[in-house]
């Protein structure tokens, strides 16, 4: 189990940019780090900068598929704030902050509760669902996933009340376990019931909730597989003493497309599935050489600079790090 942070806070520099060579050189170094994290459970903390930047949305929504489809179990936990404060400009309605914390009113509470819930999650689950259904969008009220209590801010070292804000005290992730066993993606808004009066809506720190939901969820254990977990079991079983041939055919209109041949019998399948399958059972990928000619992979990739300064962090880089 792990966290992370998404793009509002300091993170690891790769260089921009890269052209198709080098990003192949990237996977085919990743490839031993995604198999040994193969079916970990992380939670991202999305917030920020990649909130207001519809590049970094797109591209915040591409490495978090790119995670699930390699076999990882993404949980977004996610705030809002740069569009509270537009929405809550647009309505004409006063906002302060005391002791850094937002003050909530009751009508500052209902603005609050529709950007993240109505706005900012579905902006986010449509992105992820561009290519398929594998995100869901929760909050903290739902399923009684988040539990709160009502806290004070301190200013001049003295409690100052601010509203509906809230600490998250109580955490139960079955409705999140559940999703991620269906093979989906959580999306959570960072909003939580009062645990004194589960009819009030306190708006809780979302890299807090995050920590929490991580915490919680490092307990669970997963009763089921991942889909991508029983297509690898169904073809080892399939297969016998063989072993499956996976591999990337052909690219067409920029798609790649891919199959895996067990016994003679051909499956079609995504290439995001093939390198999922191979990654849990520890099989090859093949592919054609005048595929690789086609797309531009050659041995010169060693070469480049920029790959090479690449490998050169990914040699220092741990597992902790991430």
């Amino acid at each position: 189990m792990s966290a992370m942070n998404s793009a509002d806070h300091a993170h690891i520099a790769v260089p921009a940019h890269l052209t198709p060579t080098q990003k192949a050189s990237v996977l085919l170094e990743a490839m031993p780090w995604l198999r040994a994290y193969k079916g970990a459970t992380i939670v991202i903390k999305y917030g920020g900068n990649a909130m207001i930047d519809d590049s970094l949305k797109r591209a915040f929504a591409a490495d978090v598929l790119f995670l699930h489809q390699v076999g990882l179990r993404p949980v977004v936990v996610h705030g809002g704030g740069p569009q509270i404060n537009a929405m809550l400009e647009r309505l004409g309605i006063e906002s302060e902050f005391r002791g850094g914390l937002r003050v909530t009113t009751p009508e500052v509470m209902d603005v609050v509760r529709m950007v993240l819930t109505g706005s900012v999650q579905r902006e986010l689950v449509s992105l992820l669902n561009e290519t398929g259904s594998a995100a869901v969008g929760i909050s903290g009220e739902d399923g009684g996933l988040l539990r709160a209590r009502q806290r004070l801010a301190t200013v001049d070292g003295e409690s100052v009340d601010v509203g509906l804000v809230g600490d998250v005290v109580e955490v139960d992730p079955r409705s999140v376990t559940e999703l991620l066993e269906q093979g989906r993606i959580p999306v959570i808004s960072s909003v939580a019931p009062l645990l004194a009066d589960p009819t009030t809506v306190l708006n809780v720190n979302a890299d807090t909730a995050a920590a929490a939901i991580a915490v919680a969820l490092e307990q669970e254990q997963f009763a089921r597989p991942l889909t991508q977990d029983l297509l690898a079991e169904a073809f080892a079983q399939l297969a016998g003493e063989s072993q499956p041939q996976l591999t990337i055919r052909s690219m067409e209109d920029g798609v790649f497309y891919a199959e895996i041949v067990v016994d003679g019998v051909t499956f079609d399948a995504r290439p995001s599935d093939v390198v999922a399958v191979a990654i849990r059972r520890g099989w090859p990928v093949h592919c054609p050489a005048e595929l690789l000619d086609e797309v531009g992979i050659s041995d010169e990739i060693a070469h480049v600079d920029e790959v090479e300064k690449f490998r050169e962090f990914l040699d220092q880089v741990q597992p902790e790090d991430f």
